[in-house]
């Protein structure tokens, strides 16, 4: 038997649910099959929110970055990565301060688009000084509530070696 693409595959898959199931897809449908950029992501816009984030990680200034961490996060947020955790805006506040003192001139820069689904969003990051090659990177996978983010669970892709 020879080898079948990956959508032929789905499609046969799917038709094999849809017989189980005793679904009939109308004339000209799909058959269903949704990649990553089809799925209904209607209610939140992904970028945006992962933009809104990374801008407030990249704040120096107190005041602005407050501004920022308002508008981005949810007042009951949680943060937790394997390094670090911080709960309502005081908390992230203080996360990033300290980023800021650790990593004195470093930026956060997205790693492609963000991706999501309902009221869940994953994208990835990367953290290093402007015009060099990223020092860390990791990817955070996080719940929205109104627009913001109210939990985000960070995990580390890339860390220096000690």
């Amino acid at each position: 038997m020879g080898w079948i693409s990956a959508g032929v595959a789905r499609s046969i898959g799917a038709a094999i649910t849809w017989k189980v199931i005793g679904f009939i897809p109308s004339s000209g449908d799909s058959w269903g099959i949704e990649t990553p950029n089809e799925r209904n992501t209607s209610m939140h816009d992904f970028n945006a929110i992962a933009e809104a984030y990374i801008a407030a990680w990249n704040t120096t200034d107190a005041a602005a970055r407050s501004a920022l961490i308002e508008k981005a996060f949810t007042a009951d947020v949680a943060y937790r990565d394997p390094i670090m955790q911080g709960d309502g805006h005081a908390g992230i506040d203080a996360l990033i301060a300290g980023v800021h003192g650790q990593f004195p001139g470093f930026r956060f820069t997205l790693k492609g688009a963000a991706d999501g689904y309902a009221d869940t969003i994953r994208f990835s990051w990367a953290l290093g000084p402007e015009g060099v090659a990223s020092v860390i990177e990791g990817t955070d996978v996080c719940q929205i509530e109104n627009g913001r983010l109210k939990t985000i669970t960070g995990f580390l892709d890339k860390v220096p070696a000690r």
